[in-house]
């Protein structure tokens, strides 16, 4: 499955690119009614190839994890993630526009590690460890602001994850 990921960003990336990069306006514009589309299509655009390639390894290795193991309930889980960490960027974004997959993995990462909690499994907890010291300096980037990158999509991405564990796993 992450594999599949991301070949399909890199084709988006090349397509793009060919473009002259207009389809990184279907990014999330907050608050504005048009700006929804960005909360499906957000995720799978980048700004450059560079930007893809920061995102393609950490959004393998996750999904392929998030897959391992149904218990996970990888499909409706993956949807949650992408749809709220969307719907959060679009709620408190700065006016700019948001692209990118960092906040599906900030989600990814926060619900492995989160999820395992309520899990009670040896596996998840193992998986989960793993995430947190190969994944958990990210949640510097939370409150590290640069120019140009979407600190929102980061905090949004990473509550969504710790939402959808609460309700998958929690209740």
């Amino acid at each position: 499955m992450g594999l599949a990921w991301v070949g399909a960003l890199l084709i988006v990336e090349i397509i793009d690119f060919s473009m002259g990069n207009r389809l990184d306006a279907l990014g999330i514009l907050p608050r504005v009614w048009i700006g929804l589309i960005g909360v499906l299509t957000s995720p799978l655009l980048h700004a450059d190839f560079a930007h893809l390639m920061a995102n393609a390894g950490p959004m393998a290795l996750l999904l392929a994890i998030l897959f391992s193991d149904s218990r996970y309930h990888p499909k409706s889980s993956l949807a949650l993630i992408w749809l709220v960490s969307g719907l959060g960027t679009w709620l408190i974004g700065r006016n700019a526009i948001h692209i990118g997959a960092s906040s599906v993995i900030f989600g990814l990462v926060s619900f492995l590690i989160v999820a395992s909690l309520w899990m009670k499994s040896w596996r998840a907890l193992f998986f989960s460890l793993i995430v947190f010291f190969l994944f958990g300096g990210l949640f510097y980037g939370i409150f590290h602001v640069h120019a140009g990158v979407s600190w929102e999509g980061h905090l949004s991405g990473a509550l969504a994850g710790v939402w959808v564990a609460w309700v998958m796993h929690g209740r």
